[in-house]
């Protein structure tokens, strides 16, 4: 359904993407968003497949021009935004349990726990990085 010669248009591919593959990829993503960034590789290789193989693009086009075309943002980026939507609803929770669970203060910078509300501090990886300063410069050009 999503292959280069499948007859389905661009955007029913990534509309397929985003409601059905990514909510299965993502699930429960403010929990683990804060794991290794090796260990979301392998999800963001599948993204990527999905990417080159919906668009039919070649070897030679980058990674971060398939999602900047397809405007997808890149998973970290994605699970980012969701765990600020979800710790943001939790905080202003009406029951005192979740929102005491969603409050708390960050270790220092030196610890070594690693907790689900830190993914928020992280630094972009280079993927997102790129995307990121793709439509920066798409945006001045359009100016």
């Amino acid at each position: 359904m999503i292959g280069r010669k499948s007859k389905m248009s661009l955007l029913n591919k990534r509309t397929l993407y985003t409601m059905c593959i990514r909510p299965v990829m993502t699930y429960a993503c403010p929990v683990f968003a804060h794991a290794a960034p090796i260990a979301l590789q392998d999800l963001q290789v599948i993204q990527n497949k999905f990417c080159r193989r919906a668009t039919g693009a070649q070897w030679y086009v980058k990674n971060s021009v398939l999602h900047r075309d397809l405007e997808l943002p890149t998973l970290s980026k994605f699970m980012k935004d969701a765990s600020e939507r979800f710790f943001s609803i939790a905080i202003n929770h009406t029951n005192p349990l979740i929102s005491a669970a969603a409050s708390y203060e960050a270790p220092p910078e030196n610890h070594f726990l690693r907790r689900p509300r830190n993914a928020l501090s992280d630094l972009p990886d280079d993927l997102t990085a790129e995307v990121e300063e793709l439509n920066k410069a798409l945006e001045n050009l359009m100016e």
